[in-house]
């Protein structure tokens, strides 16, 4: 029954649910007796309301005081006098309106300032305990999964250096470029050892500045012009509303940039590739195109530098991106808005 259990334990809203129907029944059906009467019923809806109302606002406005700002002793006060609070609350709501003419209540005691004081309390230690186990839980694995899928990307960013094809092609060009004008040979042997540095020395780490992204992407497109550039028409456009003010995950845009040229540019016929990235107001949009040819040629592709790379987009921008791609006869688009970070 493993698989009944796995998307209450990684889905947020469901543990929600869940934890508000189990602290209902715990503190409310196993002293009150609603089957008897919808006015019973309705009334214990308002009194488990209350305590759970309490609990939520120590979650979101007094917990942070101790993970955030760590500071026990401050919080431990404050925790204490909300339960006062909502003790005196709870009482005059209860006598008078709850327990009156109702018939609910088993004892004189569950009309105590006492009693009210230990529902609270106990209220709070359950909730808060099952959504702190079960955020712990979720953090674990997120950063379990990222952990995972970033040394997956540094395997694939380091066979990719390595990758006969892409050098074969890279010392063709600069064999090429040698014979015709000697003059630019060490050019290119720059823009190949940018790319080849970035992967080694920016590849493993979790976020870099948006510029350096920015120019090893250019060197990248750099290369391909001069390998394709005679038979291909390649525009590339960046804009940025404030340098040096994001970051971005290392090679989240290059994979979408390398498939572009590797199937827009794969034929000898008319052909095309661009790329368009603006920032603006925090968020990046990158759109790409390249053209479909009408003689396709086949290309050896595993696909998976793609799929690792709509993994990360999943990991590192929770619902801070948003990709979109289409294909008609002409064209191969993709459309990719990300929420940067500040650096």
């Amino acid at each position: 029954m493993k698989w009944k259990f796995k998307p209450i334990l990684e889905n947020k809203w469901e543990q929600e649910t869940a934890i508000l129907v189990f602290s209902f029944i715990l503190f409310t059906l196993n002293d009150w007796v609603f089957i008897q009467s919808w006015k019973g019923f309705s009334n214990g809806l308002l009194y488990f309301f209350v305590l759970y109302f309490h609990a939520q606002l120590n979650r979101f406005f007094l917990l942070p005081v101790l993970l955030k700002k760590h500071r026990p002793v401050l919080y431990l006060i404050l925790t204490v006098g909300l339960i006062a609070l909502f003790t005196a609350f709870l009482y005059e709501v209860s006598t008078e309106f709850i327990y009156k003419n109702c018939f609910l209540y088993k004892s004189a005691h569950q009309k105590s300032y006492q009693f009210q004081f230990a529902t609270l309390s106990g209220t709070l230690v359950c909730i808060l305990g099952t959504i702190q186990i079960l955020e712990h839980y979720r953090d674990q694995k997120k950063k379990s999964n990222k952990a995972l899928l970033y040394n997956q990307v540094q395997l694939n960013a380091l066979k990719n250096q390595f990758n006969p094809h892409f050098l074969f092609n890279t010392m063709n060009t600069l064999y090429g470029i040698s014979l015709q004008y000697p003059e630019r040979t060490s050019e290119m042997i720059m823009e190949v050892s940018q790319l080849m540095r970035y992967q080694v020395e920016q590849g493993n780490k979790e976020f870099v500045f948006l510029e350096n992204e920015i120019t090893f992407i250019t060197s990248y497109i750099q290369l391909e012009k001069e390998r394709v550039g005679y038979r291909c028409s390649i525009d590339f456009n960046y804009e940025c509303d404030q340098e040096g003010q994001y970051e971005i995950a290392p090679m989240v845009l290059i994979t979408f940039i390398e498939n572009a040229f590797k199937h827009g540019a794969a034929t000898i016929e008319k052909c095309f590739v661009t790329i368009d990235i603006k920032v603006s107001k925090g968020k990046l949009y990158m759109e790409v195109s390249n053209s479909v040819p009408q003689h396709k040629k086949e290309v050896v592709s595993t696909k998976i530098g793609l799929k690792n790379t709509l993994e990360r987009l999943e990991i590192v921008y929770p619902k801070k991106h948003n990709l979109k791609i289409t294909q008609n006869e002409q064209a191969y688009n993709v459309n990719l808005e990300i929420q940067l970070n500040r650096a």
